[in-house]
C-alpha cells in the first residue's frame, strides 16, 4: 500500500466561526503527520489556504489544482509540492478527485457543496467507492444531512444514499475513519 492522498473540499473564505479555521488547521497537520498527501483547490485564501499551510508546516506533501480564471481571486499557492493549472472548473474537479484516495469535506459554500454532491452522485451511481467524510464542525453540515434525509423521505433517493458518506465531528475522528478505511483496502 503506497502513500495515500486525501482530497479536501472547503471554503475559499474563513467563515464566521473560528472553529472552522481550527478544524482546517488540525486537519492539515493531521494529514501530514499520517504521511498522506493533501489534494485541494490550490488557493491560499480561506480554509483552503489554512489547510495547505498547516500541512506544509507539518512536512506534508501538497497537490493543488486551480483553474486559470481563479489564480488571482483564490491567490494560487504556487509553492506546493505539485501545482496544476487547468482551463476549467470541471477539469479542476476531475484532476483533484482522480488524484485522491478519499475525500474530506470541511465547511464551505456553493463550490464545496457542488464538489460534495458530485462525488456523492458518482458514488451513488457506482463510479467510485472512495471514502467521503463530511467534517461537521459544530453542526455546520446539519442542514445538509437534513436535506438529504428530506430528499430520501420525499422519494427522490433510496436510503442507501446515506451509505455513500459519513459525518464526523472532528478532524481526529476523520483521520481515524480514514485510517480504518485505508487499512480495510489492504
Amino acid at each position: 500500500m503506497g502513500a495515500k492522498s486525501v482530497c479536501v473540499y472547503c471554503g475559499s473564505r474563513a467563515g464566521a466561526n473560528p472553529a472552522y479555521l481550527h478544524a482546517a488547521e488540525e486537519l492539515g497537520t493531521a494529514l501530514a503527520r499520517e504521511g498522506w498527501r493533501l489534494v485541494y483547490g490550490a488557493g491560499d485564501v480561506g480554509l483552503m489556504g489554512v489547510v495547505a499551510r498547516t500541512a506544509q508546516a507539518a512536512g506534508g506533501e501538497t497537490f493543488g489544482v486551480i483553474p486559470t480564471h481563479l489564480m488571482k481571486l483564490e491567490v494560487g499557492k504556487t509553492d506546493l509540492t505539485r501545482f496544476v493549472i487547468t482551463e476549467t472548473m470541471h477539469e479542476r474537479k476531475k484532476v483533484m478527485f482522480m488524484n485522491a484516495d478519499a475525500v474530506v469535506v470541511l465547511p464551505g459554500g456553493a463550490g464545496t457543496l457542488d464538489e460534495f454532491f458530485e462525488v456523492l452522485t458518482w458514488a451513488q451511481l457506482g463510479l467510485h467507492g472512495k471514502p467521503v467524510l463530511v467534517l461537521n464542525v459544530e453542526g455546520f453540515w446539519d442542514p445538509l444531512t437534513g436535506l438529504i434525509d428530506h430528499v430520501i423521505a420525499q422519494g427522490f433517493a433510496d436510503q442507501s444514499l446515506k451509505s455513500h458518506f459519513q459525518s464526523v465531528e472532528t478532524p481526529t475522528k476523520a483521520v481515524a475513519q480514514l485510517r480504518a478505511a485505508f487499512a480495510a483496502e489492504g
